[in-house]
């Protein structure tokens, strides 16, 4: 089964020897993502509500160069560095899966995690993509 590397030129290149995405068998897996801003290179300030949008329009920038959507998600995972800011992550996770909310909902989890480069609020978020279509 051939693997095929997804790359976004609305980014910055990845940081390390990983792509934003992998294609296998029409699925795609992508690579954590942290709220970095693709023209400054530095992950945004504010806290959980600006970092989140920033890696949910890193995360739609990839869906987009694979020819998908948020629509095509099967399975999403957040890593907070403080589980009390899951309310505020989560208000912004329901805008962006709009309207896919409306259909089944994807498969996510919300695990706590105090490691990683560039840890911030909104430390990565990791998605797996049905088959376009």
């Amino acid at each position: 089964m051939s693997k095929t590397a997804i790359t976004s030129p609305e980014l910055a290149p990845p940081v390390g020897p990983f792509s934003q995405a992998i294609e296998v068998g029409g699925f795609l897996y992508f690579s954590g993502q942290v709220g970095q801003d693709p023209v400054t290179g530095k992950v945004v300030e504010g806290g959980v509500v600006p970092e989140t949008e920033r890696v949910f329009r890193n995360l739609a920038a990839v869906l987009k160069a694979a020819g998908r959507s948020f629509d095509h998600v099967a399975r999403a995972g957040v890593y907070l560095t403080n589980m009390s800011d899951f309310g505020a992550m989560n208000g912004h996770l329901r805008q962006a899966f709009h309207p896919a909310l409306s259909r089944p909902h994807d498969d996510r989890g919300w695990p706590r995690c105090r490691w990683g480069p560039a840890l911030r609020s909104t430390s990565s978020s990791k998605l797996e993509a049905t088959k376009g279509g």
